[in-house]
Protein backbone atom coordinates (compact mmCIF):
# COMPACT_ATOMS: atom_id res chain seq x y z
CA UNK A 1 0.00 0.00 0.00
CA UNK A 2 0.88 3.44 -0.81
CA UNK A 3 1.82 5.53 2.16
CA UNK A 4 2.88 9.68 1.42
CA UNK A 5 3.58 10.32 5.17
CA UNK A 6 5.82 7.72 5.48
CA UNK A 7 7.09 8.39 1.47
CA UNK A 8 7.79 11.97 2.63
CA UNK A 9 9.77 10.75 5.62
CA UNK A 10 13.68 11.00 5.13
CA UNK A 11 15.55 7.48 6.28
CA UNK A 12 16.57 7.21 10.09
CA UNK A 13 19.98 8.51 10.50
CA UNK A 14 21.69 4.86 10.92
CA UNK A 15 20.16 4.08 7.90
CA UNK A 16 21.22 6.71 6.10
CA UNK A 17 25.37 6.19 7.61
CA UNK A 18 24.83 2.25 6.34
CA UNK A 19 24.21 3.55 2.92
CA UNK A 20 26.88 5.92 3.18
CA UNK A 21 29.32 3.81 4.54
CA UNK A 22 27.98 0.51 2.00
CA UNK A 23 31.44 0.54 -0.05
CA UNK A 24 33.60 1.80 2.08
CA UNK A 25 36.00 -0.87 4.19
CA UNK A 26 37.83 -0.11 7.71
CA UNK A 27 42.12 -0.36 7.46
CA UNK A 28 42.91 -4.10 7.71
CA UNK A 29 44.43 -5.11 10.89
CA UNK A 30 42.64 -1.95 12.63
CA UNK A 31 40.18 -3.17 15.31
CA UNK A 32 37.21 -0.63 14.07
CA UNK A 33 35.55 2.06 17.34
CA UNK A 34 31.76 2.27 16.66
CA UNK A 35 30.79 5.91 18.16
CA UNK A 36 28.09 6.76 16.37
CA UNK A 37 25.22 5.28 18.61
CA UNK A 38 24.19 6.48 22.21
CA UNK A 39 24.52 3.02 23.77
CA UNK A 40 25.82 3.45 27.21
CA UNK A 41 28.64 0.58 27.49
CA UNK A 42 29.43 1.35 31.08
CA UNK A 43 28.49 -1.81 33.20
CA UNK A 44 24.73 -1.93 34.60
CA UNK A 45 24.57 -2.37 38.48
CA UNK A 46 24.66 -6.21 39.33
CA UNK A 47 21.49 -5.42 41.64
CA UNK A 48 19.39 -5.70 39.19
CA UNK A 49 20.22 -9.10 38.13
CA UNK A 50 18.15 -10.38 41.22
CA UNK A 51 15.12 -8.24 41.04
CA UNK A 52 14.85 -9.97 37.36
CA UNK A 53 14.89 -13.12 38.51
CA UNK A 54 13.24 -13.21 41.66
CA UNK A 55 9.60 -14.44 41.60
CA UNK A 56 10.08 -16.06 38.06
CA UNK A 57 6.16 -16.30 38.69
CA UNK A 58 5.73 -13.27 37.46
CA UNK A 59 6.80 -13.34 34.27
CA UNK A 60 3.86 -15.36 33.83
CA UNK A 61 1.75 -12.23 35.12
CA UNK A 62 0.15 -10.10 32.80
CA UNK A 63 1.37 -6.58 34.17
CA UNK A 64 -1.03 -3.63 36.03
CA UNK A 65 -1.98 -1.06 33.30
CA UNK A 66 0.36 1.95 34.68
CA UNK A 67 2.98 0.10 36.82
CA UNK A 68 2.82 -0.85 40.59
CA UNK A 69 2.30 1.63 43.80
CA UNK A 70 6.05 0.66 44.64
CA UNK A 71 7.56 1.62 41.20
CA UNK A 72 5.59 5.08 40.60
CA UNK A 73 6.33 5.87 44.30
CA UNK A 74 9.79 5.38 43.35
CA UNK A 75 9.49 7.76 40.70
CA UNK A 76 8.04 10.31 42.58
CA UNK A 77 10.47 10.31 45.17
CA UNK A 78 13.46 10.06 42.32
CA UNK A 79 11.51 13.76 40.69
CA UNK A 80 11.21 15.18 44.30
CA UNK A 81 14.89 14.69 45.16
CA UNK A 82 16.15 15.44 42.13
CA UNK A 83 14.07 18.91 41.35
CA UNK A 84 13.48 20.47 44.88
CA UNK A 85 9.38 19.84 44.42
CA UNK A 86 6.64 20.40 46.87
CA UNK A 87 5.61 16.72 48.03
CA UNK A 88 2.56 17.47 47.03
CA UNK A 89 3.34 18.53 43.27
CA UNK A 90 3.71 15.20 41.93
CA UNK A 91 1.13 12.61 43.05
CA UNK A 92 2.25 8.99 41.71
CA UNK A 93 -1.59 7.79 40.73
CA UNK A 94 -2.40 10.84 38.38
CA UNK A 95 0.91 12.37 37.55
CA UNK A 96 3.38 9.56 36.40
CA UNK A 97 2.78 6.69 33.08
CA UNK A 98 4.93 4.46 32.68
CA UNK A 99 6.82 3.63 29.30
CA UNK A 100 8.59 1.13 27.79
CA UNK A 101 11.40 3.60 26.81
CA UNK A 102 10.74 7.27 26.20
CA UNK A 103 11.16 7.00 22.30
CA UNK A 104 7.53 5.16 22.81
CA UNK A 105 6.25 8.25 24.69
CA UNK A 106 7.44 10.81 22.47
CA UNK A 107 6.33 9.76 19.60
CA UNK A 108 2.67 9.10 20.86
CA UNK A 109 3.05 12.60 22.75
CA UNK A 110 2.18 13.79 19.24
CA UNK A 111 -0.72 11.86 18.60
CA UNK A 112 -2.59 12.63 21.77
CA UNK A 113 -1.69 16.33 21.77
CA UNK A 114 -2.51 17.31 17.88
CA UNK A 115 -6.15 17.97 16.81
CA UNK A 116 -7.20 18.13 13.11
CA UNK A 117 -7.25 22.05 13.33
CA UNK A 118 -6.05 24.65 15.71
CA UNK A 119 -7.06 28.12 15.58
CA UNK A 120 -8.92 27.08 12.11
CA UNK A 121 -6.17 26.10 10.35
CA UNK A 122 -3.26 23.28 10.36
CA UNK A 123 -1.44 22.16 13.79
CA UNK A 124 2.09 23.47 14.02
CA UNK A 125 4.69 20.55 16.03
CA UNK A 126 7.95 23.14 16.90
CA UNK A 127 11.10 21.66 17.50
CA UNK A 128 14.93 22.55 17.73
CA UNK A 129 17.04 21.66 14.13
CA UNK A 130 19.03 19.70 15.28
CA UNK A 131 16.75 17.00 17.34
CA UNK A 132 15.94 13.89 18.02
CA UNK A 133 14.68 11.84 14.75
CA UNK A 134 11.37 10.58 16.61
CA UNK A 135 10.13 14.11 16.80
CA UNK A 136 10.17 14.38 13.16
CA UNK A 137 8.47 11.36 12.44
CA UNK A 138 6.00 12.00 15.27
CA UNK A 139 5.03 14.92 14.13
CA UNK A 140 4.68 13.77 10.36
CA UNK A 141 2.03 10.88 11.53
CA UNK A 142 0.15 13.11 13.69
CA UNK A 143 -0.14 14.96 10.17
CA UNK A 144 1.04 18.38 11.51
CA UNK A 145 3.26 20.96 9.92
CA UNK A 146 6.83 21.13 11.56
CA UNK A 147 8.41 24.27 12.35
CA UNK A 148 12.22 23.86 12.74
CA UNK A 149 13.68 26.18 15.43
CA UNK A 150 17.57 27.28 15.17
CA UNK A 151 19.59 25.54 17.98
CA UNK A 152 22.82 26.30 16.81
CA UNK A 153 25.95 28.30 18.35
CA UNK A 154 23.63 31.69 17.49
CA UNK A 155 21.41 30.16 20.42
CA UNK A 156 23.14 28.44 22.84
CA UNK A 157 21.96 25.04 20.95
CA UNK A 158 18.73 25.51 22.14
CA UNK A 159 15.60 26.82 20.38
CA UNK A 160 13.84 29.96 21.34
CA UNK A 161 10.49 29.80 21.36
CA UNK A 162 10.02 33.40 22.23
CA UNK A 163 11.24 34.47 18.67
CA UNK A 164 8.45 32.35 17.07
CA UNK A 165 6.22 34.37 15.48
CA UNK A 166 2.41 34.85 17.60
CA UNK A 167 0.77 33.61 14.71
CA UNK A 168 2.44 30.23 14.81
CA UNK A 169 2.53 30.00 18.49
CA UNK A 170 -1.69 30.08 18.43
CA UNK A 171 -1.45 27.31 15.88
CA UNK A 172 1.04 25.07 17.66
CA UNK A 173 -0.01 21.99 19.12
CA UNK A 174 2.96 20.53 20.49
CA UNK A 175 6.65 21.77 21.14
CA UNK A 176 9.67 19.65 21.83
CA UNK A 177 12.60 20.55 24.14
CA UNK A 178 15.57 18.48 24.39
CA UNK A 179 17.91 19.55 27.81
CA UNK A 180 20.45 18.23 28.08
CA UNK A 181 20.38 18.57 24.03
CA UNK A 182 21.17 15.56 22.00
CA UNK A 183 23.40 16.19 19.72
CA UNK A 184 24.69 18.94 21.45
CA UNK A 185 24.67 18.58 24.97
CA UNK A 186 23.19 21.82 25.29
CA UNK A 187 20.63 22.81 28.73
CA UNK A 188 18.12 24.97 29.21
CA UNK A 189 18.33 27.08 31.88
CA UNK A 190 15.42 27.89 34.70
CA UNK A 191 14.34 31.24 32.68
CA UNK A 192 14.30 29.53 29.66
CA UNK A 193 12.01 26.77 30.81
CA UNK A 194 9.80 29.30 32.68
CA UNK A 195 9.30 30.98 29.51
CA UNK A 196 8.68 28.17 27.07
CA UNK A 197 5.98 27.29 30.01
CA UNK A 198 4.64 30.55 29.37
CA UNK A 199 4.07 30.10 25.98
CA UNK A 200 2.83 26.74 26.33
CA UNK A 201 0.22 28.03 28.96
CA UNK A 202 -0.67 31.33 27.09
CA UNK A 203 -1.06 29.78 23.70
CA UNK A 204 -2.26 26.02 24.92
CA UNK A 205 -0.21 23.42 23.55
CA UNK A 206 2.11 21.04 25.23
CA UNK A 207 5.14 20.96 26.46
CA UNK A 208 7.08 18.02 25.58
CA UNK A 209 10.35 18.49 27.62
CA UNK A 210 12.83 15.31 26.54
CA UNK A 211 15.38 14.81 29.75
CA UNK A 212 16.51 11.81 29.02
CA UNK A 213 20.24 12.95 29.35
CA UNK A 214 19.67 14.67 33.01
CA UNK A 215 21.89 12.77 35.16
CA UNK A 216 24.95 13.12 32.87
CA UNK A 217 25.94 16.27 33.16
CA UNK A 218 29.60 17.58 33.16
CA UNK A 219 29.16 20.62 36.10
CA UNK A 220 25.96 21.66 37.36
CA UNK A 221 22.96 19.38 37.59
CA UNK A 222 20.30 20.58 35.26
CA UNK A 223 16.81 22.23 35.99
CA UNK A 224 13.77 20.18 34.57
CA UNK A 225 10.62 21.12 33.03
CA UNK A 226 8.98 20.22 36.62
CA UNK A 227 11.37 22.45 38.57
CA UNK A 228 10.56 25.63 36.29
CA UNK A 229 6.86 24.53 37.39
CA UNK A 230 7.83 24.31 40.68
CA UNK A 231 9.37 28.30 40.76
CA UNK A 232 6.18 29.15 39.29
CA UNK A 233 3.38 27.94 40.59
CA UNK A 234 3.96 23.80 41.50
CA UNK A 235 1.66 22.90 39.01
CA UNK A 236 1.94 20.77 35.84
CA UNK A 237 -0.36 22.29 33.60
CA UNK A 238 0.68 22.01 29.57
CA UNK A 239 3.93 20.15 30.84
CA UNK A 240 5.18 16.68 30.21
CA UNK A 241 8.90 15.78 31.01
CA UNK A 242 9.90 12.13 29.78
CA UNK A 243 12.66 10.20 31.23
CA UNK A 244 14.58 7.00 31.11
CA UNK A 245 16.40 4.29 32.61
CA UNK A 246 18.48 3.87 29.60
CA UNK A 247 21.18 6.53 29.64
CA UNK A 248 20.93 7.24 33.78
CA UNK A 249 21.39 3.31 34.90
CA UNK A 250 23.14 1.99 31.28
CA UNK A 251 20.70 -0.60 30.85
CA UNK A 252 19.23 0.82 27.51
CA UNK A 253 17.92 -3.06 26.65
CA UNK A 254 15.62 -2.79 29.96
CA UNK A 255 13.36 -0.37 27.72
CA UNK A 256 11.50 1.38 31.03
CA UNK A 257 10.91 5.23 31.54
CA UNK A 258 8.01 7.03 32.46
CA UNK A 259 6.24 10.60 31.48
CA UNK A 260 5.54 12.84 34.40
CA UNK A 261 2.97 16.05 34.38
CA UNK A 262 -0.17 17.35 33.63
CA UNK A 263 -2.68 14.83 34.82
CA UNK A 264 -5.10 15.17 31.91
CA UNK A 265 -2.31 14.80 29.46
CA UNK A 266 -1.19 11.69 31.59
CA UNK A 267 -4.68 10.37 31.54
CA UNK A 268 -4.68 10.46 27.76
CA UNK A 269 -1.59 8.92 27.24
CA UNK A 270 -2.63 6.05 30.06
CA UNK A 271 -5.66 5.55 27.47
CA UNK A 272 -3.80 5.79 24.22
CA UNK A 273 -1.17 3.33 25.13
CA UNK A 274 -3.81 0.65 26.06
CA UNK A 275 -4.47 0.43 22.24
CA UNK A 276 -0.63 1.06 20.80
CA UNK A 277 1.26 0.40 23.51
CA UNK A 278 3.05 -2.40 25.62
CA UNK A 279 3.57 -2.18 29.33
CA UNK A 280 6.92 -3.37 30.88
CA UNK A 281 6.89 -7.06 32.80
CA UNK A 282 7.03 -6.97 36.41
CA UNK A 283 10.09 -8.40 36.90
CA UNK A 284 11.19 -5.34 34.73
CA UNK A 285 8.71 -3.11 36.62
CA UNK A 286 10.60 -4.56 39.80
CA UNK A 287 14.61 -4.14 38.34
CA UNK A 288 13.11 -0.42 37.30
CA UNK A 289 11.92 0.44 41.03
CA UNK A 290 15.51 -0.56 42.78
CA UNK A 291 17.10 1.29 39.69
CA UNK A 292 15.14 4.84 40.55
CA UNK A 293 16.08 4.42 44.52
CA UNK A 294 19.89 3.67 43.65
CA UNK A 295 22.02 7.17 43.16
CA UNK A 296 25.76 5.50 44.13
CA UNK A 297 25.54 4.04 40.31
CA UNK A 298 24.50 7.20 38.66
CA UNK A 299 27.07 9.28 40.59
CA UNK A 300 29.81 6.46 39.56
CA UNK A 301 28.55 6.49 35.91
CA UNK A 302 28.78 10.40 36.07
CA UNK A 303 32.47 10.38 37.06
CA UNK A 304 33.72 8.12 34.22
CA UNK A 305 31.59 10.62 31.44
CA UNK A 306 33.42 13.46 32.85
CA UNK A 307 36.44 11.74 32.49
CA UNK A 308 36.37 10.83 28.72
CA UNK A 309 35.70 14.17 28.41
CA UNK A 310 38.70 15.24 29.97
CA UNK A 311 40.60 13.54 27.72
CA UNK A 312 39.06 13.46 24.59
CA UNK A 313 39.41 17.78 25.05
CA UNK A 314 42.79 17.43 26.10
CA UNK A 315 43.83 15.28 23.15
CA UNK A 316 41.71 17.34 20.81
CA UNK A 317 43.18 20.81 22.27
CA UNK A 318 40.23 23.09 20.73
CA UNK A 319 40.43 21.29 17.65
CA UNK A 320 37.09 21.22 15.53
CA UNK A 321 35.78 23.41 18.03
CA UNK A 322 35.57 20.82 20.64
CA UNK A 323 34.17 22.20 24.05
CA UNK A 324 32.97 20.22 27.05
CA UNK A 325 28.93 20.34 26.72
CA UNK A 326 26.62 21.00 29.79
CA UNK A 327 25.24 17.38 29.69
CA UNK A 328 24.41 14.20 27.33
CA UNK A 329 28.07 11.91 26.32
CA UNK A 330 28.15 13.45 22.59
CA UNK A 331 31.09 15.78 21.28
CA UNK A 332 29.87 17.74 18.81
CA UNK A 333 32.48 18.55 15.89
CA UNK A 334 32.52 21.22 13.46
CA UNK A 335 34.65 18.98 10.87
CA UNK A 336 33.36 21.37 7.80
CA UNK A 337 31.83 18.58 6.35
CA UNK A 338 30.55 15.85 8.45
CA UNK A 339 29.39 12.95 6.12
CA UNK A 340 32.88 13.50 4.24
CA UNK A 341 34.77 12.98 7.76
CA UNK A 342 32.29 10.15 8.94
CA UNK A 343 33.46 8.47 5.58
CA UNK A 344 37.07 9.35 5.80
CA UNK A 345 37.07 8.07 9.73
CA UNK A 346 35.70 4.95 8.56
CA UNK A 347 38.35 4.47 5.82
CA UNK A 348 41.33 5.71 7.16
CA UNK A 349 40.99 5.09 11.10
CA UNK A 350 38.26 2.84 11.63
CA UNK A 351 36.16 4.78 13.98
CA UNK A 352 32.49 5.12 12.68
CA UNK A 353 30.46 8.28 13.58
CA UNK A 354 27.19 10.18 12.63
CA UNK A 355 27.18 12.78 10.45
CA UNK A 356 25.47 15.99 12.07
CA UNK A 357 23.34 16.35 8.78
CA UNK A 358 21.47 13.49 9.92
CA UNK A 359 20.21 14.55 12.50
CA UNK A 360 18.97 17.91 10.96
CA UNK A 361 16.78 19.36 8.32
CA UNK A 362 17.73 21.89 5.68
CA UNK A 363 16.05 25.04 7.14
CA UNK A 364 14.27 28.02 5.65
CA UNK A 365 17.50 29.47 3.76
CA UNK A 366 18.55 26.28 2.63
CA UNK A 367 20.65 25.52 4.83
CA UNK A 368 21.47 22.59 7.36
CA UNK A 369 22.76 23.34 10.67
CA UNK A 370 24.71 20.10 11.20
CA UNK A 371 26.23 19.61 7.43
CA UNK A 372 29.63 20.33 9.11
CA UNK A 373 29.21 18.61 12.20
CA UNK A 374 29.92 14.83 12.81
CA UNK A 375 28.08 13.62 16.83
CA UNK A 376 30.73 11.33 18.46
CA UNK A 377 29.67 9.08 21.28
CA UNK A 378 31.83 8.61 24.19
CA UNK A 379 30.60 5.55 25.35
CA UNK A 380 33.44 2.98 25.53
CA UNK A 381 35.45 2.70 28.23
CA UNK A 382 38.81 5.15 28.47
CA UNK A 383 41.59 3.07 26.78
CA UNK A 384 38.94 2.60 24.28
CA UNK A 385 38.31 6.14 24.32
CA UNK A 386 41.74 7.23 24.00
CA UNK A 387 42.67 5.35 21.01
CA UNK A 388 39.22 6.45 19.55
CA UNK A 389 39.97 10.29 19.93
CA UNK A 390 43.48 10.01 19.01
CA UNK A 391 42.50 8.22 15.78
CA UNK A 392 39.98 11.50 14.79
CA UNK A 393 42.39 13.69 15.83
CA UNK A 394 45.08 12.00 13.44
CA UNK A 395 42.60 11.40 10.64
CA UNK A 396 41.15 14.85 10.23
CA UNK A 397 44.04 16.87 11.15
CA UNK A 398 45.60 15.67 7.91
Amino acid sequence: MHNNILDDLTDYPFDRLRALLRDVEPPAGVAPIHMQIGEPKHAPPEFIGSALVDNMADWGRYPPPNATDGLRGAIADWLGQRYGLPTVMIDPARHIALVSGTREALFMAALLAVPETKAGAKPVVLMPNPFYQVYVGAAAMARAEIVLLPAGPETGFQPDFSAVDPAILERTALAYLNSPANPQGSIADLAMLESAIGLAREHDFVLAVDECYSEIYTADPPPGGLSACASLDAGCKNVLVFHSLSKRSNVPGLRSGFVAGDADLIALLLRLRQYGGAQLPLPVMNASEALWRDEAHVEHSRALYREKFDLALEILDGAFGATRPGGAFYLWLDVEDGAAAAKKLWEQAGVRVLPGEYLAQTDTAGTNPGRRFIRVALVHDIETTRDAINRISDTLRT
